[in-house]
């Protein structure tokens, strides 16, 4: 199984989800699946941030080839236990930055 690169020094930015997946004032949609999926909203978010760095070896990361040059990136589509006992697949995008040497999360999603 390919895992993702440097999966054990990810860079995963609070902001993505404070002002984005689990803000519901900018995707009020993903905000509501993150909740009602696994439990998981803004007063929470570092036990998601935990839980996706706890399982990202665990899942196979798919090469989707590389950015005009910005880097490589991938998709890791993980299964999570969340904060209300519930099961859910939750999609990740990232990126092998180029510039910065990180990989760094890029998106991420409850995918139904």
């Amino acid at each position: 199984m390919d895992i993702l690169p440097k999966a054990d020094k990810v860079v995963i930015p609070i902001e993505k989800f404070t002002k984005y997946a689990l803000n519901y004032n900018r995707q009020a949609d993903k905000a509501i699946a993150f909740e009602l999926a696994l439990g998981y909203n803004v007063i929470n978010v570092h036990k998601l941030i935990d839980n996706i760095r706890k399982n990202l070896t665990k899942f196979p990361a798919i090469s989707k080839g590389n950015l005009k040059g910005y880097g490589d990136v991938y998709e890791v589509e993980l299964m999570l236990v969340g904060e209300n006992g519930k099961t859910a697949k939750v999609m990740t995008g990232w990126i092998d930055d180029a510039v910065t040497g990180q990989t760094r999360l890029t998106s991420v999603y409850v995918n139904r």
